[in-house]
């Protein structure tokens, strides 16, 4: 076992529980904000091989998390939509004013980094405010998290099979593995909300969101990777003994985070 990646889970996980579950709604978005400008931070320092990124508008957007509890529930979604071409007008102004010094390439490597970071952060923010957030934020957490351990420990005691290139070390049965043991995971928190917590969900419901969910969040993992491997780094920072940078730790977690948003919607 890797004593330095149980240890920092174990470190790690008491700050999680208490985020979310004793923060309002301003706790979380400004731990999210915060985790937001450390992910946005390796992100920017990992592409400087290949692109100058307008570092200054990451950041910017990275703090727009922390004020999400201040926009008015029924302006929230043309606000969101907004920013888009607003970031993306800001970036093509970018280029403009620096008379092409900033260059195409610089704020498409910009703009997919916003809005693979802030933007996929932010969903987790969403999550948290729905009705229920407090609850339905653990299924994404478990869904993500909950497919890395058990990924990691089938695959490193059963993997025979690799699954790609992008990840070598990634086995079939790993990946197996990780989404039977989130929806096991997913399922005896859904018994623990049902019974102590008056919930109804459905099990059926609930093992087929876990499936997606855990899916998805591979394929974040392999998303990452994807792009460590383009620029030739094992990890995005060592911020995290035995799990690299913030963004290491969360690539699965956000990546999955706005299609669980939607899905939550339906239960």
């Amino acid at each position: 076992m890797d004593i330095k990646r149980f240890t920092s889970g174990l470190l790690g996980f008491p700050l999680v529980l208490i985020i979310f579950l004793l923060g309002n709604k301003i706790v979380v978005d400004i731990a999210l904000a915060i985790i937001a400008l450390l992910a946005m931070n390796e992100y920017f320092n990992s592409i400087k091989k290949v692109a100058k990124p307008v570092n200054w508008i990451g950041y910017v957007s990275c703090f727009s998390i922390a004020c999400i509890h201040m926009v008015p529930k029924e302006y929230l979604n043309t606000v969101v939509t907004l920013a888009v071409p607003t970031i993306l007008m800001i970036l093509f102004a970018q280029v403009i004013a620096t008379d092409m010094r900033t260059n195409f390439k610089d704020i498409a490597y910009t703009f997919i980094g916003i809005f693979y970071v802030v933007f996929f952060i932010m969903f987790v923010a969403f999550i948290n405010g729905m009705e229920n957030g407090k609850i339905l934020i653990w299924y994404a957490i478990l869904a993500a998290w909950g497919t890395d351990i058990f990924a990691y420990f089938i695959g490193k005691h059963f993997g025979k099979h690799k699954f790609s290139k992008v990840s070598p070390k990634k086995s079939i049965e790993g990946c197996i593995g990780g989404t039977v043991g989130a929806i096991i995971l997913m399922l005896v928190y859904t018994y623990v909300v049902n019974t102590f917590w008056g919930m109804n969900y459905s099990y059926l419901f609930i093992a087929g969101i876990g499936i997606i969910l855990s899916l998805v969040g591979q394929i974040g993992d392999f998303a990452a990777s994807s792009i460590k491997r383009f620029v030739d780094i094992k990890d995005f920072s060592n911020l995290i003994p035995g799990h690299g940078g913030m963004l290491d730790r969360i690539d699965s977690l956000i990546f999955l985070a706005p299609f669980a948003y939607a899905l939550f919607t339906l239960l």
